[in-house]
């Protein structure tokens, strides 16, 4: 299934430069980590993607009907200082939260909270049409990815979506594309906590 065939699922989320380390560096070192282990963590923040109570069902439905779901990622600059700073690296990752694991080695995932596991890293530029997806999980399940996505700076930098067959009218336009530069399928258990 194409990433943006109708009934695909998705999860969105703006990448970048983050805790000292360019994004052309943090792929290079997920693709390494991919090449040897098999999947990589990617680390983010936030509760509009939580592990358990929003990425995990969603991941597992579209599973269940023979579906990927996809990290498609924006890219955008850095327009913080803390995206420069250093942070500590994860140790552990935990899938419910409570009992933990150590990091296979050769995993890195610093300044996160929560990772998305991930295989098949690779650039893929394209624009992905909000007005043709609804968010599929969580408290804003239903509404149209045209008025949740925020445009760069705003709270809204990760959601996880589902194309819809064709245009969704609304009676408000927010963001109705973003420019996708990379793309990744996520592997179960998809979404996992870090400390």
């Amino acid at each position: 299934m194409s990433v943006l065939e109708p009934g695909a699922g998705l999860v969105f989320m703006r990448v970048g430069t983050h805790a000292g380390e360019t994004l052309e560096a943090i792929v290079a070192r997920k693709l390494k980590e991919i090449e040897d282990i098999g999947h990589a963590f990617w680390g983010y923040g936030g509760l509009n993607c939580h592990p358990r109570s929003v990425v995990q069902p969603y991941a597992e439905e579209i599973a269940a009907s023979g579906g990927v779901v996809r990290l498609c990622m924006e890219e955008v600059a850095p327009d913080k200082e803390t995206y420069w700073a250093e942070s500590e690296a994860a140790r552990e990752w935990s899938i419910d939260g409570l009992n933990f694991r150590p990091l296979p080695p050769g995993i890195r995932v610093t300044g996160s909270r929560y990772a998305f596991l991930i295989t098949a890293l690779r650039s893929e530029c394209f624009e992905l049409p909000l007005t043709r997806a609804r968010v599929a999980a969580g408290p804003s399940r239903g509404r149209p990815g045209a008025q949740y996505v925020d445009p760069v700076g705003g709270r809204v930098d990760k959601a996880v979506l589902r194309v819809e067959d064709g245009e969704i009218e609304t009676a408000k336009r927010g963001v109705e594309a973003l420019p996708i530069s990379y793309v990744a399928d996520l592997h179960r258990p998809y979404a996992v906590f870090l400390r």
